[in-house]
């Protein structure tokens, strides 16, 4: 490895430092998402517990708010709710992975005889072409990284793939490693598998799974999971509009190295939900956390919003649970723990609102709550608006619609001046309504029956956006139970 390669990590360092104290002093800053301390983030990685604590890298620019050469921030965690920063774990430093418009791509983390292993993509550009491997790191201690010397473990994209060819995914089945790899090949998306003995050499065994030609153009961070007595695959398509992350859910075909998908549906249906990846807790649970954004394609595009004025830009969604329902398909309730940032209730109660009528909830000081209600419509027929961060003249808001029949639209066009657009989709169930409604300073989580539908979105609201209000629009509405909490920071 390049002897030089720990002064990368300080440079990196003291960039960030620098971008901190205009950082801290944003008023976008989010109050209970996790964020960088400064500079630009998007996919998280290499989520694992390990050494008593759940580590989480993530894409990081430490050097301004913009994408830029990637490389891999780090924080850690006891309860996935409260970060501790942790020294910048990957920088840029090698033939295989030093360029501006490349870096240490998305990977993953796997631990194996007490040391903890990170797998990413050096990608550089050479020539004017795309140059992708994978590559690997370890550490003793959970903090300090070293390359490894024998890098890339994969030089290249096997002879039938594509110079898009990122994003490793690694775990262990039986005796054996394997390894799924992102890429395309005459434009569908593709999940292609290796298998390794010692986590060094490895060998292709071909493709796990493929688009038919409606699943996308290319398969980014692709993640591959046990759940009961089924397998998922998960991946975040190119070339399918608002679709931003998909799963499929069946069996894997070890021998052969295929997947057999039997169910398939989409994570999060809002606005700002990518590149999602799951670990496995001490308890037996499966988590999923995902960058609060999306690409809008790709990757020298438009800004993302203003919060990069102030040296920062992304932050996590909030972490969820992943639970396999008797129908094999998935659903994603918020994670337990997050209801540990409750401090204050604000209100509590059960109402029959009339057509026409809106109940007013009070607000938290900052704006940051967590809404919970169950609503019904008596007539069997009719709306609900929920609008929040809303201006007391109601001219900025951001406007959640519940109807009877299951449309669930969240409506973004008025909350800031900034952000466009609506996304309706349907909940499964019908009767009774349940919703768990996460508002932070500039996202907004929406939980519908318990996961079944998750829509989430950023918003740049002015200040002073605080009000709360549900509206009965067109039939009575029965709100069966409302609870409004104020919500710490976990900062």
């Amino acid at each position: 490895m390049h002897n030089k390669y720990p002064d990368r990590i300080r440079r990196a360092e003291e960039a960030r430092r620098q971008l901190e104290g205009q950082a801290v002093s944003s008023p976008w800053r989010q109050r209970y998402h996790f964020m960088p301390p400064a500079g630009w983030m998007n996919d998280p990685n290499g989520l694992i517990h390990y050494g008593g604590y759940y580590h989480l890298f993530y894409q990081h620019n430490p050097f301004g708010p913009q994408w830029g050469p990637m490389h891999w921030g780090h924080a850690r965690s006891s309860d996935l709710v409260h970060w501790e920063h942790l020294p910048i774990a990957l920088a840029p430093s090698e033939p295989y992975d030093l360029h501006e418009r490349g870096g240490c791509f998305s990977g993953s983390a796997v631990e194996s005889d007490g040391l903890l292993y990170l797998f990413y993509t050096g990608c550089t550009f050479e020539d004017g072409q795309l140059r992708q491997s994978q590559c690997m790191a370890y550490s003793d201690d959970g903090v300090t990284f070293h390359k490894y010397p024998g890098n890339p473990v994969i030089p290249g994209p096997p002879p039938d793939g594509s110079p898009d060819f990122r994003d490793p995914k690694v775990w262990r089945h039986g005796d054996s490693w394997y390894m799924v790899v992102g890429s395309c090949r005459d434009g569908r998306g593709k999940a292609l598998l290796y298998r390794s003995g010692d986590l060094r050499r490895w060998r292709y065994v071909g493709v796990m799974a493929e688009s038919d030609g409606s699943l996308g153009t290319m398969w980014e961070c692709p993640d591959v999971f046990p759940l009961e007595d089924k397998w998922v695959l998960m991946f975040s398509p190119m070339g399918m509009g608002e679709t931003r992350g998909l799963y499929l859910v069946g069996d894997i075909d070890y021998e052969r190295g295929r997947f057999l998908p039997e169910t398939m549906g989409e994570m999060d249906c809002g606005f700002d939900f990518y590149a999602p990846q799951s670990l496995a807790t001490p308890d037996g649970r499966r988590v999923l956390l995902g960058w609060a954004n999306s690409w809008p394609w790709m990757p020298w595009f438009s800004t993302f919003g203003p919060t990069a004025e102030s040296g920062w830009c992304g932050a996590l969604a909030l972490p969820r649970e992943v639970h396999l329902r008797a129908d094999g398909t998935l659903r994603f309730p918020p994670l337990s723990e997050l209801s540990s940032l409750r401090h204050e209730r604000l209100f509590h109660g059960r109402m029959l609102l009339d057509h026409g009528r809106s109940l007013d909830l009070p607000a938290s000081d900052d704006g940051c709550m967590e809404l919970e209600l169950e609503v019904d419509w008596p007539d069997g027929w009719g709306e609900l608006e929920i609008a929040v961060r809303a201006t007391p003249d109601g001219t900025r808001r951001t406007v959640l619609l519940c109807a009877a029949d299951g449309a669930v639209t969240l409506d973004r066009d008025h909350a800031d001046g900034y952000l466009r657009g609506s996304r309706c989709s349907w909940r499964r169930r019908r009767g009774t309504l349940r919703l768990r409604i996460f508002v932070d300073v500039s996202s907004v989580e929406v939980f519908v029956d318990e996961g079944d539908l998750v829509l989430s979105t950023n918003l740049y609201p002015p200040p002073g956006a605080r009000r709360t209000t549900i509206t009965a629009l067109e039939a009575r509405a029965e709100v069966r139970e409302v609870s409004l909490w104020g919500l710490q920071s976990i900062w």
